[in-house]
């Protein structure tokens, strides 16, 4: 059997200059990459992940083969390509291009396919097209950019949403799984809520990543998100806040007076005005005036306090 090439490999095959590049930032399952090329007539061997191309410049023919004759079409902005996996075949097109790549794992893509059908998946072949005019692709390969080279708080709950969302986009239009007849459950088992209950609470005061959560309860990640509004009535992210808080108000009623800015900390909380804010949305008082109404101590003096907005944490 031919080896299947990673993306970090497909430069020796389509030499062009590297304009972005995920590969340092320790992505997983997906693989973002830009690139610069000169009209070219390239082999492109078997690879191991599905592939999409979003073009970004002026418009240029491309051509595809793969054991037959030659299909052309005319790409430009706001068109896409898409090759499967596995697959070699030959491109060619006629003047420069300014292109983007997501590379999308055989194993994403099934994970998220057996949540979506609810039965185990033995394989998924995706449509080879040199022409896709989809404006989810392009506005998705845009996301993934600038998650890249902006970031931002939540970027692990950010970034398996998008991930999420290009796994149904593609299996609702360019992908068929072969399925298998044995279902899979519909919810969590007890043990697998037990498990992300005591995870959750036993790491509180750090970020948490949705692989993490996903791993504990031994589901892709598209599987969790679905199956814990199941059972919790929040997403991952709404009962993590939740638990935070609950907390908090269980640190503001012991008969010790621990400073906000601590308890903030143990509660996974980035400072003292995070704490604050999200403690006065959820029980429309502050945790001094909580304190305050539980012990009888008058109210602390407003200390310094960090205006960064992280409300999106």
């Amino acid at each position: 059997m031919n080896k299947l090439i990673a993306p970090d490999e497909v430069p020796h095959w389509i030499p062009g200059e590297l304009t972005l590049d995920s590969a340092a930032s320790g992505w997983e399952q997906v693989t973002v990459k830009g690139y610069r090329y000169d009209a070219l007539d390239v082999a492109i061997p078997s690879m191991r992940d599905y592939m999409l191309v979003c073009y970004k410049g002026d418009e240029a023919v491309m051509s595809r083969r793969a054991g037959g004759p030659w299909r052309s079409e005319h790409v430009g902005r706001g068109v896409c390509s898409l090759l499967t996996r596995g697959e070699s075949s030959q491109w060619r097109w006629d003047r420069p291009i300014d292109v983007g790549h997501i590379y999308l794992s055989q194993v994403e893509l099934c994970r998220v396919a057996e949540d979506v059908f609810e039965r185990r998946v033995s394989e998924i072949g995706m449509e080879d097209r040199v022409r896709a005019e989809d404006h989810i692709l392009p506005g998705l390969m845009m996301a993934f950019e600038n998650e890249l080279t902006s970031g931002g708080l939540g970027g692990n709950l950010y970034r398996a949403a998008l991930v999420n969302q290009l796994c149904i986009h593609l299996l609702r239009r360019y992908a068929k799984a072969g399925v298998r007849e044995v279902p899979l459950a519909g919810r969590m088992a007890e043990w697998q809520r037990r498990r992300l209950v005591q995870y959750v609470e036993d790491n509180l005061e750090r970020n948490f990543k949705l692989d993490e959560l996903a791993g504990e309860a031994n589901v892709s990640v598209s599987g969790l998100i679905r199956k814990f509004r199941v059972e919790f009535g929040c997403s991952p992210h709404a009962y993590v806040l939740r638990q935070r808080l609950e907390r908090a108000r269980r640190l503001l009623a012991r008969p010790v007076g621990e400073p906000l800015k601590c308890i903030a900390t143990d509660c996974g909380f980035s400072d003292q005005s995070h704490l604050v804010r999200h403690f006065k949305r959820a029980f429309l008082q502050t945790p001094a005036e909580y304190r305050s109404t539980l012990t009888g101590r008058p109210l602390e003096a407003p200390g310094p306090i960090n205006q960064i907005d992280v409300s999106s944490r």
